[in-house]
């Protein structure tokens, strides 16, 4: 077979998953967008064929990077004004108690140090690929990262299909707050917007923004962790490890979020270009979560072990603590 063959044969791969994401978000938008509850239904019962995993993985990934970067031309630095200083305030302080409770509970609790801080990066900052980057640093072993990647994703589904409801319990109508307890402590971009859609667009945008501001606080998190590993490891002839690691990625999604945004702000731009931003953001973004949604799998949970859900669990409750105290005493 041809290397255009094969390409060929690649894409055609990726339509069942497509197409089968595209429907699911249609039917979807029809019940009151309560998409992700929809395909995780769905992807844990009837749609669990393996031929719709490449699909739906592209739909989960490019299509919501591509979201956030065209969400950007909706949002200006008047936007983000909104967040202010207590917002900025609200995510170093919440990024710093998920990094602190995570490591000292994953000690506590005889996991490995390196275990607890990729648990911790991965919470603060932007979950895989927080843990990504930071494995390296850290010179990670293939298997923490795996089983810390898992924990994190089946910690922030959790969270995703929760802060929705703890946030109009307790917020009423008050979006800064919903969208700080959101976007502050989740932990991936696909369960900010996921979580963030359950409530109405205003929360979207504004979540979005507080988690921008943690991604890209990722590089110093990098370095941080790096810096205690490296100071407190040694080999066995005494000597601490020099070795320098790979500079984190930053996430180009993020980078052209940034760009637009600064566009958007800096000129008038013609309102018809805003509209289809905004149009073309939202469906990539409900075609994304309806693959999300496809394909959480939730036998993962029984999965890891008792012992890994009590770490997990922990870690959210003193997350989400944290963030309904500080949201208090910022009142935001």
């Amino acid at each position: 077979m041809t290397q255009p063959e094969k390409k060929i044969k690649s894409s055609y791969a990726l339509l069942p998953g497509l197409l089968t994401a595209f429907i699911v978000a249609v039917v979807s938008k029809g019940l009151a967008l309560w998409f992700p509850k929809l395909g995780i239904l769905l992807g844990n019962t009837f749609l669990k064929q393996p031929f719709l995993d490449k699909g739906t993985k592209i739909a989960e990934s490019r299509l919501l990077e591509l979201s956030v970067v065209l969400l950007g031309a909706t949002v200006t630095f008047q936007t983000i004004a909104q967040i202010g200083g207590k917002g900025a305030f609200f995510i170093l302080s919440q990024m710093s108690l998920t990094i602190l409770s995570a490591y000292f509970i994953g000690m506590r609790m005889s996991f490995s140090q390196n275990m607890s801080l990729l648990m911790a990066g991965g919470n603060a900052v932007c979950g895989s690929s927080a843990i990504a980057s930071i494995a390296p640093a850290i010179h990670a072993k293939k298997e923490e990262k795996g089983q810390i990647i898992t924990l994190v994703n089946l910690l922030g589904t959790v969270l995703m299909l929760l802060l929705p409801l703890i946030g109009a319990s307790l917020y009423g109508s008050e979006v800064l707050a919903k969208s700080a307890l959101i976007g502050g402590t989740l932990q991936s971009v696909g369960q900010v917007v996921a979580s963030a859609s359950m409530i109405n667009g205003d929360v979207v945008e504004l979540a979005m923004l507080f988690k921008i501001m943690r991604i890209m606080l990722l590089v110093v998190v990098v370095y941080l962790f790096g810096q205690l590993k490296k100071k407190g490891s040694t080999s066995e002839t005494g000597i601490v490890h020099q070795e320098l690691s790979k500079a984190p990625t930053f996430p180009w999604y993020v980078i052209g979020f940034i760009i637009f945004c600064v566009i958007n702000s800096l000129f008038s731009l013609p309102e018809v270009i805003s509209t289809t931003a905004h149009f073309f953001s939202g469906w990539f973004e409900i075609t994304a979560l309806a693959a999300i949604g496809l394909r959480l799998d939730f036998k993962k949970f029984f999965r890891e072990g008792k012992r890994f859900l009590i770490y997990g669990l922990s870690v959210g409750i003193v997350q989400i603590l944290a963030a309904i105290l500080l949201i208090y005493l910022l009142k935001l």
